[in-house]
C-alpha cells in the first residue's frame, strides 16, 4: 500500500491540472486509504477536498508546500530572495492545521515577493502539530546535494529536525526519471541511515493521468505567457507527475521500501478533521431585554413602518413569514450582525447599491434597509434566497462606495476582531478557447 503526499490541484494557479474531484476518484479507484493535497503555498482548495474526500470514504490529509526564502521573509533583493526552496508541511491535527494557516497567512501578508515566501523564523513559531518533508528537487535539500554541498544539507536536515522534532521530519524521495533525482535520492539515502531521519516516497503529481501531462505543458505556457511551441520556456521534464497507482511507486521504489510503508504511517499520524454541523457566527450584543429574534422583529416592523405609509396584511403575513424561516433556521445574528454595518455605512454618508442576487427577495432585507428593492412589488420569491428545505448559509451580497469600502470593513474588524473578520476570494476560470 501507499499514500501520495504530495499533490497539486487546480488550486496551484496555472500549475496544477488535477481538479480536486478527480484526485479523490482516482484514489479511491487505486484503493488508497488517504490523499493529500500540498497545493503551492497556498490552502484555497483545502474545504472542498475535505469534503470530497470525507464523501468517498478517503482520509483527506491536509497540507501545503510553502516556498521557503533564502534569508528572511522581509528580504527583497532581486536575484537573491526570488530563488526560493519548496518544503511540504502536513497537518497532523487542530493545533497543526491552524500553525499551517497561520504559516502560509503570515507567507502572504509579511513575505509576499512574487510569491508568499516564509522562512526559519516562521517555521519555529508555528511548529507544533506538523509533519514535514524535505521537498522535491526544488527544496533546500536537494538544491544543496546537487551544488556539491554535502555537509550544508546535513545541517539544514538537522536544523529542521530540531525544529519539528525526529518523529515528524522526513527525507523526501521522488523519481520521474531524472537523473538529478537519482543522484539526490541515493545522498539522501545516506543521510537517513546516518542522521536516523525517516525516507518518505512521493510523487510530484500536477495531473491525474500520464496522458494529462500536455494540457499541463499548456497551464504552464498559459502561466508563463508563451506558446508551446517555443523552447526557451517553463516545462516539466518528461510525463510522470501524474497520481500513480501505488504498484507503480513500488515498482519505481523496490529499494526504498521502507519509503512506501513510511507514507502510511505519515497518513496515520494526520487527523485533522472538521465540524460542519454548526454554523460560528461573531456575537452580537443584544439589548436587554430581548433576544436575537426578538430583537430582529422589533426592528423589521420599525423599518417597515419607514418603508409603507400602511402596512397591509400581505406585507405583515409575508414579514412572519421570514422572521419564522429565519428564527427556524437560526439566522437572527446573521441577519442583525449585516444589519449593523450597512447601517454603518448609511449613518457615515458611504453609498450602498440597491442590493442584487436573491437577497433581493427577502421583505426582512428591505425592512432593514440592508437591500432597496421591495420583493412585494416586483414578486421576487423568498425561498430563492432563504428556503427551509435547504439547510444553507444565506449569503447577503452588498456594494460599498469603492473608495470608501474600507471603511466599512475597518468597523466590523474593530467590532468583532481581526480573528473574526476574513475577505473571501472568487476564482475565474477559463473556456477553452481562452487557452490558445
Amino acid at each position: 500500500m501507499f499514500v501520495h503526499l504530495h499533490c497539486h490541484s487546480q488550486y496551484s494557479l496555472l500549475d496544477g491540472a488535477a481538479r480536486i474531484k478527480g484526485m479523490v476518484k482516482k484514489a479511491k479507484e487505486l484503493d488508497m486509504p488517504a490523499l493529500a493535497i500540498t497545493d503551492h503555498g497556498v490552502m484555497y482548495g483545502v474545504i472542498d477536498f475535505y469534503k470530497k474526500a470525507k464523501e468517498e470514504g478517503i482520509k483527506p490529509i491536509i497540507g501545503c508546500e510553502v516556498y521557503v526564502a533564502p534569508r528572511t521573509r522581509f528580504d527583497r533583493v532581486a536575484k537573491i530572495d526570488d530563488n526560493l526552496y519548496h518544503l511540504v508541511l502536513l497537518a497532523k491535527n487542530q493545533e497543526g492545521y491552524k500553525n499551517l494557516m497561520n504559516i502560509v497567512t503570515k507567507g502572504f501578508l509579511e513575505g509576499f515577493y512574487y510569491k508568499p515566501r516564509v522562512d526559519f523564523e516562521l517555521l519555529k513559531e508555528f511548529s507544533q502539530g506538523l509533519i514535514v518533508l524535505s521537498g522535491c528537487l526544488a527544496g533546500q535539500l536537494p538544491q544543496l546535494i546537487l551544488k556539491g554541498e554535502v555537509e550544508e544539507a546535513r545541517k539544514v536536515a538537522k536544523d529542521y529536525r530540531d525544529i519539528f522534532g525526529e518523529e515528524n521530519y522526513y527525507l523526501e524521495i521522488q523519481d520521474h526519471h531524472l537523473p538529478e533525482q537519482k543522484e539526490v535520492n541515493q545522498v539522501l539515502s545516506t543521510m537517513a541511515a546516518e542522521m536516523g531521519i525517516p525516507l518518505a516516497a512521493t510523487n510530484d503529481s500536477h495531473y491525474l493521468d500520464r496522458e494529462d501531462a500536455s494540457v499541463h505543458d499548456v497551464l504552464l505556457c498559459i502561466q508563463t505567457g508563451k506558446t508551446v511551441e517555443e523552447e526557451n520556456r517553463l516545462k516539466f521534464p518528461g510525463s510522470e507527475f501524474y497520481l500513480k497507482s501505488p504498484q507503480e511507486m513500488k515498482e519505481l521504489f523496490s529499494q526504498y521500501p521502507q519509503a512506501l510503508e513510511n507514507t502510511l504511517k505519515i497518513a496515520d499520524k494526520c487527523n485533522v478533521d472538521f465540524d460542519f454541523s454548526q454554523t460560528y457566527l461573531p456575537y452580537y450584543e443584544i439589548p436587554s431585554g430581548h433576544d436575537e429574534d426578538s430583537y430582529l422583529r422589533e426592528l423589521c416592523f420599525e423599518g417597515l413602518k419607514k418603508r409603507y405609509e400602511e402596512i397591509t396584511p400581505e406585507q405583515e403575513a409575508r414579514l412572519d413569514y421570514e422572521l419564522g424561516v429565519i428564527s427556524q433556521m437560526g439566522y437572527a445574528s446573521y441577519f442583525l450582525i449585516v444589519w449593523d454595518f450597512v447601517r454603518y455605512a448609511h449613518e457615515n454618508d458611504i453609498l450602498v447599491g440597491p442590493g442584487r442576487g436573491s437577497a433581493a427577495g427577502s421583505l426582512v432585507a428591505y425592512a432593514l434597509f440592508i437591500t432597496n428593492i421591495d420583493p412585494l412589488k416586483y414578486g421576487l420569491l423568498f425561498e430563492r434566497f432563504l428556503n427551509p428545505e435547504r439547510v444553507t448559509m444565506p449569503d447577503i451580497d452588498i456594494d460599498f462606495c469603492y473608495e470608501l469600502r474600507e471603511k466599512v470593513i475597518e468597523y466590523v474588524v474593530n467590532k468583532y476582531g481581526e480573528d473574526r473578520v476574513a475577505q473571501i476570494i472568487t476564482f475565474g476560470t477559463m473556456a477553452a478557447r481562452a487557452a490558445v
